[in-house]
């Protein structure tokens, strides 16, 4: 992280900002993108400012944390003296201009490295940026650098043998959750005004509820892929996939997907809609904190919506179909661009680093490849896969029309490292118990907000996701928002100021 030297240093902190301190400092690290925009467009805040007070902050808390895995700091506060400027002069436009934000080490930055937290790609730069990229950078955002993912984004736990583990900020002996786990962490600090995150089983709301943010994943094809490593092949996972911001308020959220969605969401009228908060699943496990919160977030709606506490459509099935569309090709397709030609496997770079340490695939990642094998559908299963998802578009087109569901996102907060590995990824299939929630917007390609709304008894944040139907996005920011003002929303960690 650390390849500039001791002059360069000296470029991160203006006389201006060194005369105004530390509270400016905090005060850059609480605005959300779109405060510290309208900031920098008045002027009350240079993007010089800005991006300084990002760096500096990043310098002080990544040690702890090992979630910012790639910096272009020069490079940053080039781009801001030179948005600095242009804005001078009346020049300056864009929603985000001269905004300092984060991007997921899995997104194309030209430039800047894509490994996929391989060490055999750790010299891989790209040329081109990602189309998600590319529109912010249009925007007026100025990158800082990239932050950590599991393995090729295949876990939902973050560690590689490239980078190392990301730490929790709110208790560093805690998972952040995966694949955006970098994400999660660098927000949770305030070491960025927003970052983008990516989401094909709870990738950016697993890393949003840890952390403690706000996470949105867009519905199928709402936002362009191109750019993204790995790429995902098969339709039914480009179905599951799903690309937002994790941030610090709900309308982040909505800026970002305004700016990189394929079509802006039309705007709603909630008086026609009705709200669903289901109890915890009695099959399903769910702490007690989250069931007062639950019951809490239904008696707040209940003083302005119409709200019922059903269960939705295939809530029961969901886990089982996710598993099988993971695993559909049996891993194979991620196997190939992990492995290529190499002849040793999952299983025997499993074995050589489980016993000798000399494996550069994390086991996490070489496990869930195995039992991407041992679960891959047969064709009967495909079948019937196909019937259940043709039968479903109609029934949920129905359902969620005029609705907003809301469920858990994880039946507790951040557990320690390896807990929801172990818990997903068992060859007992305990999959089926802990994955609902998160695999109901997935499978069916839908918009998912995830909001903090309490914390646990140890103070871990917890959240809960606000999901319905594609084009009524609108009407998850505005409940959303609602809920955010009453309740906990982001809370900036604040343990290594």
């Amino acid at each position: 992280m650390n390849d500039y030297n001791d002059d360069q240093k000296e470029l991160f902190l203006s006389p201006k900002i060194i005369s105004r301190g530390i509270i400016m400092i905090k005060e850059v690290l609480d605005f959300d993108a779109t405060t510290l925009a309208k900031q920098i467009q008045s002027r009350q805040i240079s993007s010089l400012e800005a991006t300084e007070s990002y760096i500096a902050h990043l310098e002080k808390i990544n040690p702890a944390i090992n979630a910012f895995v790639e910096e272009r700091f020069s490079e940053a506060i080039r781009e801001a003296k030179r948005c600095d400027e242009l804005l001078a002069k009346g020049e300056g436009e864009g929603l985000l201009w001269g905004v300092p934000i984060s991007m997921k080490e899995s997104f194309h930055v030209r430039g800047m490295k894509t490994t996929g937290g391989l060490p055999s790609r750790k010299d891989q730069v790209e040329v081109d940026d990602s189309t998600v990229v590319h529109r912010l950078k249009k925007a007026g955002a100025i990158i800082l650098g990239k932050t950590n993912t599991p393995t090729l984004c295949f876990c939902q736990e973050t560690e590689n043998k490239l980078y190392g583990r990301t730490n929790n900020p709110w208790n560093l002996s805690r998972t952040v959750g995966g694949s955006s786990g970098g994400e999660g962490a660098v927000i949770a600090v305030g070491g960025a005004a927003v970052g983008i995150g990516s989401d094909i089983g709870g990738s950016i709301r697993f890393p949003a509820h840890f952390n403690g943010v706000i996470g949105f994943k867009s519905g199928a094809h709402q936002v362009s892929p191109a750019g993204h490593y790995p790429g995902v092949g098969d339709t039914l996972q480009q179905e599951m996939l799903g690309i937002g911001a994790m941030a610090k308020s709900v309308a982040d959220a909505r800026l970002i997907n305004q700016l990189i969605a394929e079509t802006v969401p039309p705007s709603i009228d909630l008086s026609n809609f009705h709200i669903s908060v289901p109890p915890p699943h009695p099959d399903y496990p769910m702490d007690k904190e989250t069931r007062s919160l639950i019951g809490q977030i239904r008696t707040f709606y209940q003083e302005s919506y119409p709200v019922d506490d059903l269960h939705p459509p295939y809530l029961e099935d969901v886990a089982l179909f996710w598993q099988w569309i993971m695993s559909i090709d049996g891993g194979e397709s991620v196997r190939t661009i992990a492995f290529g030609e190499r002849k040793n496997g999952p299983l025997k770079e499993w074995i050589n680093e489980k016993l000798f340490h000399r494996s550069e695939y994390h086991p996490y990642f070489t496990w869930a490849l195995l039992g991407a094998k041992l679960f891959e559908p047969n064709p009967k299963q495909i079948l019937l896969l196909l019937e259940q998802l043709d039968q479903a578009k109609q029934k949920l087109a129905d359902y969620l029309k005029n609705r907003v569901l809301i469920l858990p996102v994880y039946h507790r907060a951040a557990p320690p490292h390896g807990q929801v590995y172990k818990e997903i990824f068992s060859v007992r299939r305990t999959f089926l118990a802990y994955l609902p929630y998160i695999a109901w917007p997935n499978v069916f390609g839908l918009p998912s907000l995830t909001v903090p709304v309490g914390t646990d008894e140890d103070g871990m944040p917890i959240a809960l996701q606000w999901i319905t139907a594609i084009g009524q996005e609108e009407a998850l920011f505005q409940l959303a928002q609602q809920a955010e003002e009453a309740f906990r929303g982001y809370v900036r960690c604040t343990k290594y100021d």
